[in-house]
């Protein structure tokens, strides 16, 4: 048989294949049929010619042909019996680009901000061939080509793909698939700064969260220490308070892995609490006074000390008002300085401290000393050196006021000169001094000033006892003058029996010792005559040493 039909069909429209014979044979049993058609969309008819123009059979098939025949064999058949004879028409059906998909790669596993993914759009089927691609993200266009390559992915790229393939009859439309771009990032509501007591609420989110088909885990860092861990995103503050302030990160975790966010600052600002106000007057000298102010606030709050009301210095401008004064400010923090103080700087000191979101105050009441004490070259001098001690006064000099110098509590002396001088001090001149201002204005004691000698050991006093009531007790002590204080040792022969410090405990239980400062007792039980003999005290410090000895007779 033989075939007529066109080069190509188009998919949709209805065409007609001839299939024929030159021949027919009335009362034979030839058959001509068409095989491998869809009846359901296809009609068949036959036509036979016997005429004097000619001689022919005829089969026609007409059928509606879609993309899926696209290359499908039909064949016209005559059989006679068991004999066949057969023709093969292969179907060339023009369509648009059919089963169109998108297939992401890597196709597993999460897919972390920085690693590269591929887009491919795989056609199945098209006649003409594919002219053209083009790639839509959500709707909107992102590429024109086949494969799709995304190097260094971000968080942006997360969404849904798409891809359409063309060519002259139509276009075809894949599928969409989700990039899942697995990425923890934290936000914070209302926002990262916020005042004390304002609810607060930190997010950590994966793009799509809402999209995972399976559940994630949250773990909450603050300031890189374990917080807590659980299915909740959100970590919520009621209240925010200043403790809370600090850098918080998450770690979201899933059954491929696990992200974490960068860390954020969560600043929590407040009012000022009450400051801490110190007054300090030196001993020594007693002519400056230091005024020092701190507070815990957030933002910074500006400082103000002030004396009765007037202000004397400013955290913003370090300028002294006076040159008596000097001002000092740093965060938080203010301090003055007042030289040559006197009974003019007595007063209530306070300091207020401010910012945006409120104010505090504190307040100390100073008494200035008019007599100060001066004590030249040290307060901490070796025996031997000159030390000269100066009262220092507000007296009317022109009116020669007077000077009284106490020690320990006990007056000294009393003078018209302003100074007690020691040309060669002794270890016995160590105290604490105090000089009295005496003028027609009144008078003024000035605070207690330490004088501290250093000296060698004096010579070690030692005393012996035997107690014979209740068993006989033996009793050695040895104590001494120095300063530093001294190291005692105590010794029998070359024997050591005790020491107050850097020795072995008591090697005998008879022998029990108690040590307190510049002093050593020794306690014999059941004294024996191998007990008797000379025992000999050394004492030693940085200065110096001395021993001395006792007969100690059972």
């Amino acid at each position: 048989p033989s075939i007529t039909s066109s080069e190509e069909e188009t998919e949709g429209q209805r065409s007609t294949l001839q299939c024929s014979t030159p021949y027919f044979c009335p009362r034979g049993d030839i058959v001509l049929h068409w095989e491998g058609y869809d009846p359901q969309v296809s009609e068949v008819s036959s036509r036979i010619q016997l005429d004097t123009s000619g001689v022919s059979h005829q089969v026609n098939l007409t059928s509606s042909f879609s993309w899926k025949d696209h290359s499908k064999k039909l064949l016209c058949e005559v059989s006679d019996g068991s004999k066949r004879a057969s023709t093969e028409l292969v179907l060339r059906v023009r369509h648009a680009p059919r089963d169109t998909q998108a297939s992401l790669s890597p196709s597993s596993g999460n897919i972390g901000v920085g690693d590269t993914v591929t887009l491919s759009c795989e056609v199945g089927s098209s006649h003409p061939a594919v002219s053209g691609y083009h790639w839509y993200k959500d709707g909107v266009a992102v590429g024109s080509e086949r494969v799709l390559a995304l190097r260094g992915v971000r968080r942006e790229d997360h969404g849904r793909y798409h891809c359409e393939a063309q060519n002259a009859l139509g276009t075809g439309v894949s599928p969409p698939v989700t990039l899942r771009v697995f990425s923890a990032e934290i936000s914070v509501s209302p926002a990262a700064e916020v005042r004390e007591g304002t609810a607060t609420t930190l997010s950590c989110d994966v793009p799509g969260r809402e999209g995972h088909a399976e559940e994630l885990t949250y773990t909450w860092y603050k300031n890189s220490a374990w917080l807590k861990e659980g299915p909740a995103h959100t970590l919520l503050f009621p209240a925010v308070a200043a403790g809370d302030a600090g850098y918080y990160s998450c770690q979201v975790t899933n059954s491929q892995g696990s992200d974490t966010a960068q860390a954020i600052s969560l600043s929590v600002t407040y009012p000022p609490r009450i400051p801490t106000l110190t007054l300090f007057q030196e001993t020594q000298g007693g002519r400056l006074v230091i005024v020092r102010c701190t507070v815990d606030s957030h933002p910074p709050a500006t400082l103000a000390i002030d004396r009765d009301g007037t202000v004397l210095a400013t955290s913003g401008a370090q300028v002294a008002l006076h040159q008596r004064l000097g001002v000092t400010a740093s965060h938080n923090s203010l301090r003055l300085e007042i030289r040559d103080a006197g009974p003019q700087d007595s007063g209530k000191y306070g300091c207020t401290a401010s910012n945006v979101h409120g104010n505090a105050s504190a307040t100390k009441v100073l008494v200035t000393r008019a007599a100060g004490l001066l004590i030249q070259p040290s307060a901490e001098v070796t025996e031997g050196t000159a030390v000269t001690l100066t009262c220092v006064g507000t007296g009317d000099k022109a009116e020669e006021p007077l000077y009284t110098w106490y020690r320990n509590g006990r007056r000294l002396q009393e003078s018209s000169f302003p100074t007690l001088e020691f040309p060669s001090v002794r270890g016995d001149d160590a105290g604490a001094f105090q000089c009295q201002v005496r003028s027609r204005n009144g008078s003024d004691t000035s605070e207690a000033v330490p004088l501290r000698v250093f000296y060698a050991p004096r010579q070690p006093v030692l005393s012996s006892f035997l107690q014979s009531q209740g068993g006989r007790l033996g009793i050695i002590q040895c104590s001494v003058e120095s300063d530093p204080e001294s190291s005692l040792t105590l010794r029998r022969w070359d024997e050591v029996i005790a020491c107050t410090q850097g020795c072995p405990q008591a090697t005998s239980p008879r022998v029990h010792v108690t040590r307190s400062y510049n002093s050593l007792k020794v306690e014999i039980q059941d004294v024996v005559v191998e007990d008797e003999g000379i025992y000999e005290c050394q004492a030693e410090n940085s200065r110096g040493s001395a021993s001395g000895t006792v007969d100690f007779k059972a």
